[in-house]
């Protein structure tokens, strides 16, 4: 009749270690060094094919930047491509692996606080950061007009709903169309039929739900293979989108969006300080240990820009190196790498206020709080890709009236700040699998009891000595 009592492989499903030992090699590889000598090696050129150096003619030095940047299409293509799928079957996944009703609709509850919660704080963060540096008074805004504006920032941007609106918007957040909704790159409406989805398997018997269960499991490896493929891409892709974007900012403007890059890789510094603080007050465990252990994903992330594909190393990660319990792991962090993205909030509060400064735009306070609404409702549901970032800080922009041209100034840097922010997100994903499996640990203790699997949490110096 307990049809808990499903077997043990759909909670410890073997396919996540071995995706994860596949990403694996590419720390092994040193991806991340390449792609560091990759950026390096891009920017230089990139000032010896602008206009500072006056060796090509602009025309010439446009063609060969777009052909330059033809890996990082593909390499940025290959990644959104899989990123529906992949949530998709994570999250189901994910949920199924609890086994447990009650289990899910508690964790779910705490982990939607803790996610709003802790994103409110990190665009507050980049936001005080920004208006403390101000990056923007190093920039003038005659030098955006002329950059060629993205093709991100020309899209039309909607009016903020009225009040009498938002239920018929809430109820619109349900998939009439799964099909449409994934074809659009709706993540919201993906993550929700996702979630209705897994709970609807967890009413089956495993007899019932191991065919798709297994199906999902298929899906969730083809997709990390393809994202192994794309990996091999990742050097030359951001050599030549640096090489690109360093060559239309000119030298003078590159050197003025330092001190911007600079204040958001601060902002993203405290936001993970305060991560820290949390595993030393709140988990009790050492902070430094803590980067430690989680260094194979940190890495993952920092390579492909990419929440969705650093996953199977997550949770890996998150369950052998950080005792955390597969239960917790294997749903907070496929959920998380869609609605928690604590790093690409902060990086919007700065650019904001960066692009504000730029274009001579004075924000309130009540523009300020605006911003902070929009960012924490539009990081629910967005793609764990590369660049969509750029996408919502259009929206924010719009709302706060800044020109949108100041879109392609950001996205001539941006690609290690969205390096440095997959990283802090994936952290972010991890403290939170941390902290819900201690706010559900007597809920998941009963229920292992009643599988017969064992309550008892290995001590973290064990866990940690033997992944080690």
């Amino acid at each position: 009749m307990d049809r808990r009592k499903g077997p043990s492989k759909v909670r410890h499903p073997p396919h996540i270690k071995r995706l994860s030992l596949q990403l694996q090699s590419l720390i092994r590889g040193r991806m991340w060094l390449k792609v560091l000598m990759g950026m390096a090696l891009g920017t230089a050129f990139g000032i010896v094919l602008g206009p500072a150096a006056g060796l090509f003619d602009p025309r010439i030095a446009t063609t060969l930047g777009e052909w330059l940047s033809l890996p990082g299409y593909i390499f940025l293509g290959l990644l959104q491509m899989i990123v529906v799928p992949l949530v998709l079957a994570s999250i189901i996944l994910g949920i199924a692996a609890n086994r447990d009703v009650e289990m899910v609709k508690k964790l779910g509850v705490l982990a939607g606080l803790y996610f709003v919660a802790t994103t409110a704080v990190a665009i507050a963060i980049g936001i005080a950061v920004a208006l403390l540096i101000n990056p923007g008074r190093h920039i003038q805004g005659e030098e955006v007009i002329l950059l060629a504006a993205a093709p991100q920032g020309s899209q039309e941007i909607s009016d903020l709903p009225e009040l009498f609106e938002i239920p018929r918007i809430i109820g619109g957040l349900f998939p009439t169309n799964p099909l449409e909704a994934m074809a659009s790159g709706q993540m919201l409406q993906v993550v929700l039929f996702s979630v209705i989805v897994g709970i609807a398997v967890l009413t089956l018997s495993p007899r019932s739900s191991a065919p798709f269960m297994d199906l999902l499991g298929s899906l969730q490896e083809i997709c990390m293979t393809v994202v192994r493929w794309s990996m091999h891409l990742a050097p030359l892709a951001v050599f030549g989108l640096m090489a690109k974007f360093t060559a239309q900012l000119g030298l003078e403007t590159l050197l003025g969006m330092g001190v911007y890059v600079m204040a958001v890789l601060f902002g993203l510094l405290l936001l993970l300080v305060l991560y820290l603080i949390i595993i030393l007050a709140y988990l009790r465990r050492d902070p430094l240990q803590f980067l430690a252990d989680a260094k194979d994903a940190l890495l993952i992330a920092f390579s492909t820009s990419s929440s969705a594909a650093t996953m199977p190393v997550s949770i890996r990660v998150a369950e052998e190196k950080l005792g955390i319990r597969p239960a917790v792991g294997q749903f907070i962090i496929p959920l998380g790498a869609t609605i928690n993205m604590n790093g690409t909030a902060l990086y919007q509060g700065v650019a904001t206020v960066f692009l504000a400064q730029v274009f001579g735009v004075n924000l309130t306070m009540g523009q300020l709080l605006l911003v902070m609404i929009i960012a924490v409702g539009a990081s629910i549901g967005t793609p764990a890709t590369p660049g969509v970032g750029i996408v919502i800080l259009a929206t924010i922009l719009a709302s706060v009236g800044v020109p949108a041209e100041g879109v392609a100034l950001i996205i001539g840097v941006d690609r290690i700040l969205d390096m440095s922010r997959t990283s802090v997100n994936v952290a972010g994903d991890l403290v939170a699998s941390a902290v819900m499996d201690k706010l559900a640990r007597g809920r998941l203790e009963t229920l292992l009891d009643i599988e017969g699997v064992g309550g008892a949490d290995p001590a973290p110096a064990e866990s940690q000595t033997t992944s080690q």
